[in-house]
């Protein structure tokens, strides 16, 4: 076969292959450049899902015409000013956005300096470039992309609905917007709401949470809690959501490294170890981290996206974030979301509908929880009345699950205990409320947390099998097994080789010497292989503990004297995590009296 040199168009077109595979590509390519410029406001406007139109305008540095002409030349950047790729501190760096774009597309770029008494502008169709010109505009740079794709018609095929892609490109400009708080974000398009976020005073923490507001919902806002860890030039802030706050899938997981929106396995993986004491493995919690690193610890060379990045030193990173994340879900305490007396109270509100789909027949715009406290109804008897009046005092078996009401009790968060419901809830009045705790999810947190102090104390005792329990396993998965031996020894679990693809377990923890050893062992086998030994044993140690506490707390139905549900309460105000259950669920709701009273439409 002959070898040719391909033309320069047709360079260009392969190259927007690989780096705008969709609108979404192009507007992240030129609001990343839109916040290299400086710019403090930045407006993004699509038509047709972005393929008919994309316009961005911001208020940066700008470009003189010389620059512009430039600009639209492959390879030619203003960010590498020493050529080292090894000190990136741009989002931007390779000079392939514009002349990508300008490949495929019809495109125009207005723009203006301070110092320049008039804008310049170009225009580019399918790679084909026109002489700048001047022409009438404010500082900064518009941008605007028309018929993206009419160069290579066959990538519109690959393309999905303008609402999809109207909410993919959505998408692009809140993590962007997420990871720049200073700046006002404006969006108008298909797909998703229309939004505006206006800029924060300043890259505050008060700042950033209030982005995430703004982005996010304030639901978030109020189940957050702080993550800040500093150590060896590595800077890790943002905002984790507290573990009874999750989700089924990792999509609301938004991840920075040095400003830029990244999808990275190892932060990532980090995430899940962190929160693997907290939630199962099919919920995914919500959050926001930023990463600071020096540039030249981190490559973000890796993709021709700049979705995924190396670093220097992968360990250092995920550990200082596993800590900073166990750190902060330690601080919140018993705290769980605001989200479970929401649900219970839209709970009631759905019980309180008729079939139809809506409340029953009003009267003068009254609801009918009023009606009947306002006037009797036709053919209301007084005998239900009457017959209240006459039940006389609670009889023994009721006293015994009733308990008078602590002033002091209750001004603890969770209150004071009153009421045991069904053998199975706890209900505790506050100063402002009421809270409902399920008894065995409670209690069976507080028990796996006594536990893992005894683990971290070395207590743990162990179980001397008379019948060593032989397992064949991967030849693999038996050597890590047996490299490890030291420190399963250290959680209760002694084992050793027993020959190739097989290990001899001789003695296990007490607390699972009837449980499925085999499986068990297989489980530590597959988490070594998966996230290596120290944070695979430890993570093995607290499923067998959680699995204990789970056999061993107080179950539904049992009867609870007074002062254990006051003791119960008081435990939990003082246990880190005991907002949630081992499985992910919370272990109490709280209604305010203010949602009471609304409820009977008091308010």
């Amino acid at each position: 076969m002959i070898i040719r040199r391909l033309e320069p168009v047709l360079i260009d077109q392969i190259a927007a292959g690989e780096v705008i595979e969709r609108p979404a590509a192009a507007v992240k390519e030129l609001v990343e450049n839109a916040l290299d410029a400086g710019s403090s406001r930045i407006t993004v406007e699509i038509e047709g899902g972005g393929r008919s139109l994309i316009r961005i305008t911001d208020d940066g540095a700008g470009m003189t015409a010389p620059d512009l002409e430039l600009a639209v030349e492959r390879h030619a950047t203003s960010k590498l000013p020493t050529g080292d790729l090894t000190t990136i501190a741009t989002l931007g760096f390779r000079g392939e956005a514009l002349p990508s774009i300008a490949a495929v597309s019809r495109l125009e770029i207005l723009t203006r300096t301070t110092d320049d008494h008039n804008g310049s502008s170009i225009r580019v169709a399918g790679g084909i470039k026109q002489p700048v010109k001047p022409a009438a505009m404010a500082k900064g740079t518009r941008i605007e992309v028309r018929d993206l794709f009419f160069a290579t018609p066959a990538r519109l095929k690959f393309l999905k609905g303008d609402r999809a892609e109207g909410q993919a490109v959505a998408q692009v400009v809140k993590r962007l917007a997420m990871a720049h708080p200073g700046v006002r974000f404006s969006y108008s398009g298909e797909g998703a709401a229309n939004f505006d976020y206006t800029a924060a005073a300043g890259d505050t923490s008060e700042g950033r949470l209030l982005r995430l507001g703004q982005v996010l919902g304030a639901e978030f806002r109020d189940n957050a809690v702080g993550v800040e860890a500093r150590r060896e030039g590595l800077a890790i802030t943002g905002f984790a959501g507290l573990p009874t706050y999750h989700r089924a899938t990792s999509q609301e997981q938004y991840l920075f490294v040095n400003g830029r929106p990244v999808r990275d396995k190892l932060l990532v993986g980090a995430v899940r170890a962190a929160y693997a004491d907290y939630l199962p493995g099919d919920r995914h919690p919500v959050l926001a981290l930023f990463v600071a690193i020096k540039p030249a610890d981190v490559d973000v060379n890796v993709h021709p996206a700049k979705t995924e990045v190396r670093f220097r030193d992968p360990g250092l990173v995920r550990g200082i974030l596993i800590a900073a994340l166990k750190s902060a879900l330690l601080s919140a305490g018993h705290k769980a979301t605001t989200t479970g007396g929401e649900r219970t109270l839209a709970a009631f509100d759905t019980s309180m509908r008729s079939p139809g789909g809506g409340y029953g027949a009003s009267r003068a715009g009254i609801a009918p929880w009023r009606q009947s406290w306002a006037a009797p109804q036709q053919g209301f008897s007084e005998a239900p009345q009457a017959a209240f009046e006459g039940a006389g005092p609670p009889t023994a078996d009721l006293r015994a699950h009733l308990s008078e009401a602590d002033p002091q009790l209750m001004q603890h968060p969770l209150g004071a205990a009153r009421a045991q419901i069904h053998d199975s809830f706890i209900l505790a009045q506050t100063s402002d409320g009421v809270v409902i705790v399920d008894q065995h999810a409670a209690h069976e947190r507080l028990v796996y947390e006594r536990l893992k102090q005894q683990r971290a104390q070395n207590v743990i005792p162990r179980q001397l099998l008379l019948i060593p329990e032989i397992i064949e396993l991967d030849p693999a998965d038996a050597e890590r097994l047996v490299a490890a031996a030291p420190a399963l020894e250290s959680l209760g679990l002694v084992l050793e080789s027993f020959g190739p693809g097989a290990v001899a377990v001789q003695e296990v923890p007490s607390v699972i010497r009837d449980g499925d050893i085999r499986n068990l062992v297989q489980d530590i086998a597959d988490n070594i292989a998966e996230w290596g030994g120290p944070l695979a044993l430890e993570r093995a140690a607290d499923h067998v503990l959680a699995t204990f506490a789970c056999h061993h707390s107080v179950r539904a139905g049992r009867r609870m004297k007074p002062e254990e549900m006051n003791a119960l309460l008081r435990e939990m105000e003082a246990t880190p995590g005991s907002g949630q259950c081992n499985h992910g669920r919370p272990t109490y709701v709280e209604l305010k009296l203010a949602d009471i009273e609304r409820l009977f439409g008091r308010r």
